[in-house]
C-alpha cells in the first residue's frame, strides 16, 4: 500500500499541484490534499509530499500516517520551516507536533474525514467512530500543526509549473484560430 501511494503521489498528485490543478481534485471521495515543500535533511534537495489535511483555528494540520520513521517526517524534524501548497494558495509555515491530547483527537478525526477513500485502509469510518477509538488506534502516528508565518511559493509563482498548461492552452487556441482562418 505504501508503494502504491508513493507512485500515485509522485506521478500524479505532485505534478497536478505544481501545475496549479490541485483544486480540481479535492472532494469528499478522493480527499482534500495539500503538498508540503520540504528540504531533505541529508541532501538539502527540495522534496514534495502530498498529504490529507484539516484547517482549524488558523493552522493547517496533517498526519504522519506511516509513523515517525517516514523520511519526510524526519526531514520536518530537522528543518521545520516549510512552504505548503494548498488548493486555494500557498503559505509558509512552521511545523510542530501536536502534544495536547484534546486538540490531537479533534483534528485527527477531521484529517481522517478529509482523507476520503484513504480511510478505508484504516478499517473504520471516521464520521461515526468514537474519538477515543480513533486516538487509541493511532498513538504512534504524529499529528502535525503548521502555523502560518507568511506567504509561500505556489504553482503560479516562480518555480511553479502553472505556466506550462497556460502556454499549451494558448498555443492550442492560436492553432485553432489559425486553422479556422486558413
Amino acid at each position: 500500500m505504501r508503494l502504491m501511494f508513493k507512485i500515485l503521489n509522485k506521478l500524479f498528485m505532485v505534478p497536478l499541484f505544481r501545475l496549479g490543478l490541485g483544486p480540481l481534485f479535492g472532494n469528499p471521495v478522493t480527499g482534500y490534499v495539500m503538498v508540503l515543500k520540504i528540504i531533505g535533511r541529508k541532501t538539502g534537495k527540495l522534496r514534495y509530499v502530498p498529504l490529507n489535511y484539516a484547517i482549524s483555528n488558523g493552522s493547517v494540520y496533517c498526519l504522519a500516517g506511516f509513523g515517525r520513521r517516514c523520511p519526510w517526517f524526519l526531514n520536518l524534524q530537522a528543518i521545520p520551516d516549510i512552504d505548503v501548497i494548498l488548493p486555494g494558495g500557498a503559505i509558509a509555515g512552521h511545523v510542530e507536533e501536536v502534544t495536547d491530547q484534546a486538540e490531537r483527537s479533534l483534528v485527527l478525526r477531521q484529517i481522517l474525514k478529509n482523507a476520503g477513500f484513504a480511510t478505508i485502509f484504516e478499517g473504520y469510518v471516521p464520521f461515526v467512530t468514537d474519538l477515543d477509538r480513533i486516538a487509541a488506534r493511532m498513538p504512534e502516528r504524529p499529528v502535525l500543526r503548521i502555523r502560518p508565518t507568511g506567504l509561500g511559493n505556489g504553482a503560479r509563482d516562480p518555480g511553479g509549473w502553472a505556466w506550462v498548461w497556460t502556454v499549451v492552452a494558448t498555443v492550442l487556441v492560436v492553432a485553432l484560430i489559425v486553422g479556422l482562418v486558413l
